[in-house]
């Protein structure tokens, strides 16, 4: 089904945001829209990261707790971990308590810095894969939507060789919806339209 009113109201949206009040309030305030800041691209990558083999929505329900669990997404906090966090991160029911992915956005936290280094902005560096400005797709239903594309995977390519972990094309793909360098909202979506007009970086 492409579309799918919710309880809360008559609005039509992505039929994925379902009637889940955190689903609904991220489809309609957070998904699509244009992200450029830095530390807050680091925190999608963290829990894009997080989320991989789960539902978003277990990690949405998580978020609180990873935003506490990994110094309110700090890259440069997160870098200094050390086995010690790592193990006591391991006992935080609050989040995934999976080792590799634990240990990734430690890993990834450095390499963002590294990039950031060379570069100065990790955001410059992201949306030059996009032009600087989303793509604009209009699909009729989520079925047309791709699980990744030659840029997810130009992309997904550069951070692997960058020395990022769990970056793969899907994951990144999802990144990209999530952080507005895709607008994937359905034409039906009443978010489709709002979100098309955000496409010029403030």
């Amino acid at each position: 089904m492409a579309t799918s009113p919710t309880k809360a109201s008559n609005k039509v949206r992505c039929s994925w945001a379902g009637d889940d009040g955190t689903y609904v309030a991220y489809h309609d305030t957070e998904w699509g829209v244009p992200v450029y800041d830095d530390q807050r691209l680091f925190e999608f990558l963290v829990l894009e990261g997080a989320q991989a083999g789960l539902s978003w929505i277990t990690i949405l329900r998580k978020r609180d707790a990873y935003r506490k669990a990994f110094a309110a997404f700090d890259p440069e906090k997160v870098a200094r971990f050390n086995a010690k966090k790592v193990e006591s991160l391991m006992q935080d029911a609050g989040i995934v308590r999976n080792r590799l992915k634990i240990e990734s956005a430690v890993k990834n936290a450095r390499a963002f810095l590294k990039l950031q280094d060379e570069l100065g902005s990790f955001s410059d560096y992201q949306w030059a894969f996009v032009d600087g400005k989303p793509v604009q797709n209009r699909y009729a239903s989520m079925k047309q939507i791709p699980a990744r594309t030659p840029i997810s995977d130009a992309l997904s390519k550069d951070l692997k060789k960058r020395g990022f972990n769990f970056v793969g094309s899907t994951i990144m793909y999802a990144h990209m919806q999530a952080v507005g360098m895709v607008n994937d909202h359905i034409d039906a979506c009443f978010r489709q339209t709002p979100v098309s007009k955000l496409a010029k970086r403030r």
